[in-house]
């Protein structure tokens, strides 16, 4: 019986043919819609090269639900032929002025890629889906270009955890730690990537304590990932002058 088991699992397992590559990709990781914009463009790809696929858009808010208002998904779903380009549009609808005007909002932009049916039998078919970040940034806080405001963040050391404190209108997210050596970095395995909200504070928890100076990652506006070295006085720590 337990050979018979054997040999239908691995039956089972081999009349499928299962692949995870995404075929419709995004050309960005994040994007940053300005106030006062009438539309912003994301280009996509389907990198399959036979094959026609349907790429399907939607915007949700913080909390994962599919909304409608303040932002428009043009087309909704579209056809993106074989190694071909196309353009997703996120408009804004009236709603959009009700927004903070102060700071940043965050809702996540969604592309699901829907493949053609296969004529085949036994083919196990993935639609691959992305989600990146959707800024929304009023024009009352639209910084110069290549502006940087995250060295204005000041970080208080917890033993184990980094007290962050945002001052800025704008969220900020911080993917990596490490200890500084020389003119190199040593980073620090484990560290979890965190956003912190404008004008708030976060506690985040660290693999291992850090020492008077340390580095720490953040993402900027292009998907970038940009160090900032900070200096310590006791256990207040702000950006080192010149970095």
């Amino acid at each position: 019986m337990k050979k018979l088991h054997s040999l239908t699992t691995l039956t089972l397992l081999t009349v499928f043919s299962l692949n995870a590559t995404a075929a419709i990709v995004l050309d960005r990781t994040r994007a940053v819609y300005p106030g006062g914009a009438k539309s912003i463009s994301i280009n996509i790809k389907n990198e399959n090269q036979t094959l026609p696929y349907l790429a399907q858009s939607w915007i949700e808010d913080s909390e994962g639900k599919k909304i409608s208002s303040p932002f428009v998904i043009l087309p909704p779903v579209q056809r993106v032929d074989a190694n071909q380009k196309s353009i997703v549009r996120i408009a804004t609808v009236p709603a959009v002025d009700a927004l903070p005007k102060d700071r940043e909002s965050i809702y996540y932009f969604n592309l699901r890629e829907i493949p053609p049916k296969s004529d085949k039998a036994n083919i196990m078919q993935i639609a691959v889906q992305s989600k990146i970040k959707l800024f929304y940034r009023p024009q009352q806080i639209i910084p110069e270009r290549n502006a940087v405001w995250q060295d204005q963040v000041t970080i208080t050391k917890q033993g184990l955890a980094l007290q962050i404190h945002n001052p800025t209108p704008y969220f900020i997210t911080y993917v990596g730690l490490a200890h500084p050596k020389g003119k190199e970095k040593t980073s620090i395995k484990g560290f979890s990537a965190v956003m912190v909200a404008p004008k708030s504070d976060m506690r985040a928890a660290i693999p291992e304590a850090v020492g008077n100076n340390f580095i720490i990652s953040y993402v900027n506006d292009y998907g970038g990932y940009i160090d900032l070295t900070y200096q310590c006085s006791g256990n207040n720590c702000q950006v080192r002058k010149g970095e």
